[in-house]
């Protein structure tokens, strides 16, 4: 990266070599690889049961620009500029400059854009003209489309999916209208420069679609189309941005996932009831065969959602809502395995019953209960927001799954302990295996806070669900000092990913320093150096709770490798291969730096820091923290932290944000936090929290 070049923007003159590795374009509805043939559309499915996955839709922007009968040297670039989500592809030659750009609409979700103009460099009496190449046909292999009449100049098809996700339920239905793109583009002799715009528009009605073209139309002619994108960007990144000095690699991966994971997210003006929940590969990846299918995993919950609630309640409480509209289909799950409650999915799609390929996951894979309930809490944590779990129905959730544990448990009477038997631990290499030690904790977290919302909603929480929480097993090695795997775990046998080490975070389990380092040591060495990319970020953020900071740099720049450059695209293995645009490793990176330099700590009662820098990194500024409807922005140096609360302007009809105060650990010192003025002090732990107590939801 050149000096002063600006970070946000990856650049290069050439495409990546494996097509798979072109930047992802999506809006939270929408998902496109640029120049692919296909894109989906958010909670599009095709195919019943475990043959369910995103359907293709055919993509008309699937166009390619020369230039014709150029003479001299012609240089071309292709950039993606992540402050406003826009690919260009740039051809210059001493006579004229030619530019294409594609975009994932960020405020109008239904809308994609392809943007072409030419420039003229030098005086010619000669007309211009550029090539564009399409490899669109309007046909997919997933869903039958029939020619409708043209819309507004635009041509239209409207289609079904061939197969329902559930047996006699609704297939979706797609309308696809867009804009022809002609075969060539000229500047006319007496033109210095020429521009044209392409509207794609998807909608799962037709009215929808077509009201989404007028809109796009509107926007185009009165000159705002691309303005109206990239200030819904801006907002985006007003909201919040994660900036470092040191590490221009780091610095880069960093951008790099925050703009694919919120390009995962809606807009956040409309985070109503479309948003079909984030996939490993994200929206422009899961067709059949590829990438997961495109069903929603634990992914969503435990691995992308952090950095999201950290800085966007609306967009975290979407993914909230998501699980809240599958309650159906995990209650039938939980039915069909013979239990009470709810049991979530491990694949997951629209109707949340299971659509996982290979019945051992869905019917093994349990903590994704745990998994689902933890993402609820932390909302309920950074938020009072109890609201989600009233009127947006939380509660059916949080409550289901503690019934659903309740069932699934066996009472041993010899150890007086609670214990899950027959699952399938986070780390996949092992199966049918009894008391894993993740599902247990998540499954005890999960239980408390069933008991926890219970106390705070007035609800009668069955005794149960405290009683199996209090004696549930939680295997511990007592001469070794770590937590094995599971119930008979051999020390030193291979695993597949961050399993036990996610005991400390992120479930927070209580334990010593020295528990804490031994389960590090152990599962270290024999974790799969080929397993799955956010694996090593879990790790660094143990380390750096063990003030070894030098010892995590090490071990997050290892998902260095599994990132395919350009265009800071992941891959889930470091080899290149696996899911791509690859969500998860991106969030568990994120997590490193913003759970693991910082030390957050999301509890009941406040939000901890523990901060500590590595050598690589002179300062990490991290803008709009939410927390109890404030926002905050954290500046860490080596030896010293800076907190400003932001000024907010609220109506009369918004909550007043709660009055905040930091507290330092080692020296018992309270400082006021008061908006606009900045907070400084060495550097040391603490945590954030209520002024006033008497207005937490928490009874005194």
């Amino acid at each position: 990266m050149a000096a002063g070049s600006d970070p946000y923007i990856f650049t290069s003159d050439t495409l990546p070599p494996d097509p798979r590795f072109l930047p992802p374009l999506a809006n939270g509805l929408l998902g496109w690889r640029v120049y692919s043939e296909v894109m989906h559309m958010g909670s599009v499915y095709n195919g019943e049961g475990g043959d369910c996955h995103r359907a293709d839709v055919p993509c008309p922007l699937s166009v390619t620009m020369e230039m014709e009968g150029m003479e001299g040297p012609m240089q071309q670039t292709y950039s993606l500029d992540t402050h406003t989500g826009i690919f260009t592809h740039t051809l210059s030659t001493a006579t004229a400059t030619a530019t294409q750009s594609f975009y994932a609409h960020r405020y109008l979700p239904n809308l994609m854009v392809m943007e072409v103009m030419i420039v003229r460099q030098a005086v010619t009496e000669e007309p211009i003209t550029v090539k564009l190449s399409s490899s669109f046909t309007p046909q997919s292999k997933d869903i039958v489309f029939q020619s409708a009449p043209d819309y507004s100049g635009g041509r239209h098809i409207q289609g079904q999916t061939t197969a329902a996700e559930v047996s006699g339920g609704p297939r979706p239905t797609v309308d696809l209208i867009w804009n022809h793109i002609p075969p060539s583009l000229s500047l006319l002799p007496e033109q210095s420069q020429s521009f044209w715009g392409f509207l794609l528009v998807l909608g799962n009605t037709t009215e929808s679609a077509k009201a989404s073209f007028d809109e796009g139309l509107s926007l185009m002619a009165s000159g705002d189309l691309r303005d109206s994108n990239q200030q819904a960007w801006k907002e985006l990144w007003l909201e919040s941005t994660v900036e470092l000095v040191g590490s221009e690699t780091l610095s880069k991966a960093v951008i790099g996932c925050m703009f694919y994971l919120l390009s995962a997210f809606p807009p956040l003006h409309d985070v109503s009831g479309w948003f079909g929940g984030v996939s490993p590969g994200g929206l422009s990846n899961g067709g059949e065969g590829q990438d997961y299918w495109g069903h929603v995993f634990w992914d969503q919950d435990i691995w992308m959602y952090p950095a999201i609630a950290l800085f966007y309640p609306t967009l975290a409480r979407a993914v909230l809502e998501y699980r809240v509209r599958t309650v159906d289909g995990a209650k039938d799950n939980a039915q069909k395995q013979g239990y009470k409650g709810l049991k979530f999915p491990w694949e997951s799609a629209v109707s949340g019953r299971e659509v996982c390929p290979e019945d051992i996951y869905g019917e093994q894979e349990i903590h994704i209960n745990g998994d689902v309930s933890l993402a609820f809490q932390h909302y309920l944590y950074l938020t009072q927001d109890l609201s989600v779990f009233t009127e947006g129905h939380g509660s059916e959730v949080i409550w289901g799954v503690a019934d659903y544990w309740v069932s699934r448990v066996t009472w041993n009477q010899k150890d007086q302990s609670y214990h899950l038997l027959g699952v399938m631990p986070p780390d996949e290499y092992y199966y049918n295996i009894n008391d894993s030690v993740y599902t247990n904790t998540v499954a005890k977290i999960s239980l408390q806070f069933a008991v926890e919302l219970a106390n705070l909603l007035k609800y009668p929480a069955p005794k149960e669900w405290q009683e199996v929480a209090d004696h549930m097993k939680i295997p511990f090695d007592q001469k070794s000092k770590y937590h094995p795997e599971y119930d008979g775990y051999i020390k030193g046998h291979p695993v597949k990913q961050a399993d036990t080490v996610m005991l400390g975070y992120p479930l927070g389990l209580p334990m010593t320093p020295e528990v804490r380092r031994n389960d590090l040591e152990a599962y270290e060495p024999v974790t799969d150096p080929d397993g799955p990319a956010m694996t090593w970020s879990i790790f660094a953020v143990g380390w750096l709770e063990l003030g070894e900071a030098e010892k995590a740099q090490k071990l997050l720049e290892k998902c260095f490798d599994n990132i395919q450059g350009p265009f800071q695209v992941w891959s889930e293995s470091s080899d290149g291969s696996g899911a791509v645009n690859f969500l998860t490793g991106m969030g568990g990176f994120l997590q490193a730096v913003l759970f693991g330099y910082t030390g957050f700590r999301i509890q009941q009662d406040r939000l901890a820091f523990k901060p500590l820098l590595p050598n690589v990194m002179s300062e990490l500024c991290i803008r709009g923290v939410s927390y109890l409807g404030n926002k905050m922005d954290f500046l860490l140096r080596k030896d010293e932290v800076c907190i400003i609360l932001r000024e907010q302007s609220t109506s009369d009809e918004e909550a007043k944000p709660c009055a905040l105060h930091v507290v330092l650990q080692e020296s018992g010192e309270k400082i006021p936090l008061v908006p606009g003025r900045p907070v400084t002090f060495p550097r040391e732990a603490g945590h954030i929290c209520q002024l006033d107590s008497t207005f937490s939801c928490w009874p005194l």
